[in-house]
């Protein structure tokens, strides 16, 4: 279990995630040296960790998809398995109801996305059906929760929250390539990700700034759920009317309870997970949005039995970190590469060629 100073100071990471461990100290009134070494603890059993993550919202386009998948009775931690280095799976959730495991990934383009169900999914033994659906918008996410132990004076020594600014010109490749590095090690010096990334330290020190004001970059400090005092997740689709859904969003968002929020492509068009205290809570969470908006229709929910792969890193059955998968935003694939390519000669030809061709085949001698 946490004591009260591991709580505060994974608050305090979740604030200020790149903050000298003398700052972080005099944020808890303790020793910097004791809070590196008490977080060492923590990562070392698994129990917190930090990662970052470019944010889909800022860079570039990227595409947010929710995948739904039915596996074959007894594949499912086969299937898990196969696809849980998969650099483009962002989220990989065993969960109760209509579907299997729940997909959260991210994808450079609708064809990339279209590639990896239909051929890397599609072609794994032990999956039998899948549904997608697209993020339209994604109005809060899970880098934004806290646990909120800090006061204010705390939060005022770490110099942390700031108010996004504008970052004044379109982040590109070389932002996108500097994220990516850092999302392998988020705590990792200016002078290591110069020599990583061949920019002088200058460089990369402006560029971080910039970055950080735009909140180009999502960093993330986790405990394990079990242990958050945030064991439950749930994840609710609703229907809302068009003309409400901002207003709707903009407010479910800033619950505490809320740890992502957004707009779908489907037929449900919004889209909620929440962390809960205990599974009592289900029903009065529920119950309570009902009354609050009452044009809003929960036409389905499900709740999380095991987060494999939570935000990138790979995860216990109690939550506890085991590994992280770093994210890249390119995604191939030699046999679903092999597969389109196979169904793109196969549509060049018109079919009484390929029925021709079927026949010839099947009347050739057996050698």
């Amino acid at each position: 279990m946490l004591d009260e100073l591991d709580y505060l100071l994974i608050t305090a990471l979740q604030h200020a995630p790149r903050a000298d461990w003398r700052r972080i100290g005099a944020a808890l009134d303790v020793d910097g040296t004791t809070a590196a070494r008490r977080w060492a603890r923590l990562t070392e059993s698994g129990l917190a960790w930090l990662g970052c993550h470019p944010n889909p919202a800022l860079v570039g386009e990227l595409i947010v998809a929710f995948i739904e998948v039915d596996c074959v009775s007894g594949k499912l931690h086969a299937v898990c398995e196969r696809i849980l280095d998969d650099p483009p799976l962002f989220n990989i959730e065993h969960a109760t109801g209509a579907r299997d495991l729940l997909l959260t990934a991210v994808f450079r383009s609708q064809t990339q996305l279209a590639r990896y169900v239909g051929f890397r999914l599609g072609g794994l033994d032990g999956i039998a059906a899948t549904r997608t659906q697209l993020a339209t918008a994604l109005h809060t996410e899970g880098s934004r929760w806290r646990l909120d132990r800090l006061g204010e004076g705390s939060r005022g020594l770490l110099g942390a929250d700031r108010e996004r600014q504008n970052p004044g010109s379109d982040l590109g490749k070389a932002d996108l390539d500097l994220i990516l590095l850092l999302s392998q090690d988020c705590r990792q010096s200016v002078a290591g990700l110069a020599e990583r990334s061949g920019l002088s330290p200058t460089t990369v020190r402006r560029r971080l700034d910039r970055l950080d004001a735009a909140r180009a970059v999502s960093y993330r400090c986790e405990a394990a759920r079990s242990v958050s005092g945030w064991p439950v997740s749930a994840t609710l689709w609703g229907i809302a009317p068009a003309a409400e859904t901002a207003r709707i969003t903009a407010q479910i968002s800033g619950m505490r309870e809320t740890r992502l929020c957004a707009t779908l492509s489907g037929p449900h068009n919004l889209m909620l997970t929440v962390w809960l205290r205990s599974m009592a809570d289900v029903q009065p969470f529920e119950a309570a949005l009902a009354q609050r908006y009452p044009e809003l229709t929960v036409v389905d929910r499900a709740m999380t039995l095991w987060q494999l792969k939570h935000a990138g890193q790979v995860l216990d059955p109690e939550g506890r970190h085991l590994r992280t998968v770093p994210f890249t935003d390119l995604w191939d694939d030699d046999e679903a590469g092999a597969a389109e390519r196979a169904l793109l000669d196969r549509m060049r030809t018109p079919a009484a060629g390929r029925a021709a061709g079927a026949a010839q085949t099947s009347n050739r001698p057996i050698p």
